[in-house]
């Protein structure tokens, strides 16, 4: 007699695997950290290979000790390696990587279970950890020559300053070594969508509700003119555009229904400007995780009720 896999549902299958979704991920990020090694220079390229280094090597320690199946072929640790050298400084000390990424598999990751259990992006949970940990590190801007030489564009822009367009499409100023060529980031976010490994609502939704956020509240100020410029720069000049794409959107910290991906990308949107109108000129990263705390209440709120199903008013009768 035949027997039958039995396994509970969903049962859904898909050519899909981890390995493939990370590798598309791998790729889509390739140009804005290419970028970043040619203008930031070797640091930045030894930033994210200790960084890369780190978390999966941290992971496969973790589960040689635990005696756990080895996942590092899946490319996932790989990836939040990117990540977080993504929003680290090409000036940050050698170490600084390696501590964020031991934090980011050990802690976040894998003492919650590995993939798929982290109730927040490891990654951004690691940049956050350093920076309250070494914040005169973390805060260390790298050096430039086109006439933003000790602030990102954000701290340019809070101060009244015009960013030229050209410099916030092509990236050549001060930031995060992969955070700067809004072009670049573009590039993969089309590479992603084509791909169809995100939908474009989060980062729609998260970048939209962070220019009207930043806009009522910088109007509320009355410190900084609201011009065309400065919204533009609240895009392209800091992390919104990166954290949008890359770091807002992952599967396991984001809600899965249509309308909880909208009010989890308008959380993250007001979270940002918050943070960026009356606190640090940037607060992705932090807006980032602390929706990343709310999306299983979004989800329950959101989650569609199964078919054939009474309300309370139903089953009272």
């Amino acid at each position: 007699m035949k027997m039958l896999n039995v396994s509970i549902s969903p049962h859904v299958r898909s050519s899909k695997t981890t390995t493939k979704i990370m590798l598309d991920v791998i790729i889509a990020m390739s140009p804005a950290m290419i970028f970043g090694y040619i203008y930031f220079g070797w640091r930045a390229l030894l930033i994210s290979v200790l960084s890369v280094a780190s978390c999966v090597l941290t992971e496969f320690v973790y589960e040689k000790i635990m005696k756990l199946p080895v996942t590092i072929g899946d490319l996932s640790a790989v990836v939040t390696g990117l990540v977080l050298a993504m929003c680290l400084y090409s000036t940050a000390p050698w170490w600084i990587p390696i501590v964020g990424g031991v934090f980011a598999i050990l802690v976040v990751k894998m003492l919650f279970g590995g993939i798929g259990q982290n109730f927040m992006n490891p990654a951004l949970t690691a940049r956050c950890f350093l920076i309250l940990s070494f914040s005169r590190i973390m805060t260390d801007y790298p050096t430039v020559t086109d006439g933003i030489t000790s602030a990102t564009p954000l701290a340019a822009a809070a101060k009244g300053g015009f960013v030229s367009y050209t410099t916030l499409l092509f990236g050549n100023h001060s930031g995060s070594i992969g955070e700067t060529s809004a072009l670049a980031i573009l590039i993969g976010a089309a590479y992603l969508i084509i791909r169809r490994v995100i939908s474009p609502r989060i980062p729609l939704y998260v970048i939209g509700s962070t220019i009207v956020f930043v806009a009522v509240f910088t109007l509320m100020k009355g410190e900084t003119p609201v011009t065309l410029n400065y919204l533009s720069v609240q895009i392209m000049g800091g992390g919104l555009l990166a954290g949008a794409v890359f770091m807002a959107t992952d599967y396991t910290t984001s809600p899965v229904t249509k309308w909880g991906r909208t009010i989890y990308g308008i959380a993250v949107g007001l979270i940002t400007a918050v943070i960026r109108c009356f606190g640090s000129p940037e607060g992705i990263s932090f807006a980032i995780i602390m929706a990343n705390l709310l999306t299983p209440m979004i989800e329950k709120l959101t989650y569609p009720k199964p078919l054939g199903t009474y309300g309370k008013k139903a089953e009272k009768k």
